[in-house]
């Protein structure tokens, strides 16, 4: 029953699959978000909490927007701007534009990014550089009251059960420590667990006098080349969640440009049009300074003639 009420998500009005964004539009969930559960939206009021538990559940590229979630959940429009709105505010939500990538002309899309775990302004704006992917760590999960043992690297957990392949490499905890660092490049270098374990266990001499010498020597011998320039990140910018204005992530704190959350316009007010006789005066004196410049002129063409 619990999870029925925390799950929170209303019964759409009808059986159908959730309509389909066009291609290349719709949802689009970011990346390092927490696993789902139950309490994921418990911080949200009732009906942003149910709102986002469901768009929390469609596939990606899902259509959205106010009037098809309108036509599939037991809210008005209105009523579900508002709560879009609330969710931008709480972190959930963003919208803005990103440029396609692979193709030569400067073709923006528009995007509407969705995130499970609240984000803030800084995590958005990073997301907009391109600084946020797959491979970032996941945040960090609430905070517990019994205390959690340290927690090893990927290198250092590959080291310490070397042994279960090969026992002739089986390692202490200090040989472990010593070189993590060498296999943690392998790692940065795009290798994975099998390839560092072939790369340590394959063609063992007999005996093997010393598994940490060996190891180290294998590491370092071994070692891959450096990965290839990873893809440039794409080419984000958000927008206001009310006017639609874009503007940099500094700009929009809680998704809202200064104007929609009332703060006077820095923008300096447009200079108004000059008076026609004004205007007429300052051709009376373009025209008069030219035939001044011809005047001064002509003697010295004379001058130069045959």
């Amino acid at each position: 029953m619990a999870t029925n009420q925390l799950s929170g998500a209303p019964t759409p009005t009808h059986a159908d699959p959730h309509p389909m964004a066009s291609p290349g539009y719709g949802k689009r969930s970011t990346p390092a978000q927490r696993p789902r559960t139950n309490n994921d939206f418990a911080h949200l009021p009732p009906r942003e909490a149910a709102v986002a538990a469901y768009v929390d559940r469609l596939p990606e590229g899902a259509d959205i927007s106010v009037k098809t979630l309108a036509k599939v959940l037991p809210y008005g429009q209105c009523a579900l701007r508002t709560a879009l709105q609330r969710l931008v505010t709480a972190g959930h939500l963003r919208r803005g534009r990103e440029h396609v990538r692979g193709s030569d002309s400067a073709r923006w899309v528009t995007r509407t990014w969705f995130s499970r775990t609240a984000r803030d302004d800084a995590w958005w704006a990073e997301f907009t550089r391109g600084g946020v992917n797959d491979a970032s760590p996941s945040p960090p999960p609430e905070p517990r009251t019994r205390p959690q043992p340290a927690c090893r690297s990927r290198a250092f957990i590959l080291l310490a059960a070397l042994g279960r392949t090969a026992p002739a490499l089986s390692l202490s905890a200090r040989d472990c420590a010593d070189l993590e660092p060498l296999a943690a490049a392998w790692f940065e270098r795009g290798a994975t667990e099998q390839d560092v374990l072939r790369a340590l266990t394959a063609g063992l001499p007999t005996p093997v006098y010393s598994a940490a010498a060996l190891t180290r020597a294998r590491l370092l011998t071994k070692l891959p080349p450096e990965r290839a320039p990873a893809t440039p990140p794409a080419l984000r910018i958000l927008e206001c969640a009310k006017c639609g204005a874009p503007g940099r992530p500094e700009a929009l704190p809680g998704g809202e440009c200064g104007p929609c959350r009332g703060e006077p316009d820095p923008r300096p007010p447009s200079t108004a049009p000059l008076p026609s006789a004004q205007v007429r005066d300052h051709a009376a004196e373009a025209r008069a300074a030219a035939t001044r410049t011809r005047t001064l002129r002509a003697p010295e063409l004379k001058d130069c003639a045959p």
